[in-house]
């Protein structure tokens, strides 16, 4: 924990959540997150949480390999970085050289150089590229905090990325049309294969499901779509179990697209995971990002989408490379 880390009130929550917990105080988090030749994943396992405070730049202009839904003024932040859960397809393997969780205990600032994007224009923003900020809401508080500024700026709209389905995670959120809480929803073979210590699909669809019954704005990503031995069947698997779990009718939108990652993150990640094989698949470079040779993503992408129309008629599905 950075020393200036103390005096912050989400410092103090989450130090009384682990009264028991070793505290080892640096200067700034990089002496420990930035160091070479770090076991990344065994950090991961691991479960180390670094508490530190966010300098410079707080807000980003919104990545060309992400979804923008369309909107102008499209923007992501990263309150933390790394992931509670482990999922080998993961960028964020090949972005930071740690497996160590960065929690960034300023919230307030995320919140300020926000309203400074308003006064300008409306803002999109997407809280959750960089981790899992919903599975982290019980200690952290981030969620509700962004929630608080949505319900008193009209021209903010806010994407929680998510693949938590904690029993009682909205209990203490109230539905906003400006929070967006968007389901990542994968076969149960990708889940059992390569998204290790998420939960089930058949989870995140009760999940989602009960977002929808209590009037939250729900999203439904597939996105991204993983190449496996009988995709198709496993697919197609999976929007019949979610038509059945939950009313299509009332999900926002939909997102669509197939795995895709730059390629000097996927450089690193090959060398981190030898052993992966949606880490090693033969991707093609296009442009400088990784990606399926456009036929198969197409075919792919295609079927995923033309499944959602009919299931779910006149709803907006939006696919990564009509961005592009």
């Amino acid at each position: 924990m950075e020393r200036r880390a103390l005096p912050y009130e989400m410092t103090k929550r989450i130090l009384s959540v682990f009264p028991e917990a070793e505290l080892i105080l640096i200067d700034h988090y990089k002496e420990i997150f930035a160091r070479p030749r770090q076991d990344v994943g065994g950090q991961h396992l691991s479960g180390q949480l670094i508490l530190a405070v966010k300098e410079g730049q707080l807000i980003y202009q919104g990545a060309p390999v992400c979804q923008d839904f369309g909107e102008d003024h499209f923007y992501y932040t990263s309150c933390q970085m790394n992931c509670v859960f482990d999922c080998e397809y993961c960028f964020l393997k090949g972005v930071y050289p740690s497996g160590y969780r960065v929690l960034f205990v300023n919230a307030q600032d995320f919140l300020e150089e926000t309203k400074k994007l308003l006064a300008e224009h409306p803002v999109y923003i997407s809280i959750s590229y960089d981790t899992d900020l919903l599975a982290m809401e019980k200690l952290t508080g981030y969620v509700r905090a962004w929630q608080d500024l949505a319900s008193s700026e009209p021209d903010l709209r806010v994407e929680v990325r998510t693949k938590s389905a904690a029993a009682n995670m909205w209990d203490a959120l109230k539905p906003l049309p400006g929070m967006i809480y968007a389901f990542t929803m994968s076969p149960q073979p990708v889940v059992d294969r390569f998204e290790h210590g998420t939960p089930s699909l058949a989870r995140r669809i009760a999940a989602a499901a009960e977002g929808l019954r209590r009037g939250f704005a729900v999203r439904l990503c597939f996105d991204p779509m993983i190449c496996l031995t009988g995709w198709r069947a496993a697919y197609g698997q999976m929007l019949e179990e979610i038509s059945e779990g939950l009313p299509l009718d009332q999900v926002r939108d939909f997102s669509v697209g197939s795995f895709r990652v730059s390629q000097d993150y996927l450089k690193r990640m090959r060398r981190l995971m030898p052993r992966s094989a949606v880490v090693q698949y033969p991707y093609e470079n296009i442009d400088g990002v990784y990606q399926y040779p456009p036929t198969l993503a197409e075919e792919m992408e295609t079927f995923v989408e033309n499944g959602l129309k009919a299931l779910a008629p006149g709803k907006g599905v939006y696919r990564w490379k009509e961005q592009i």
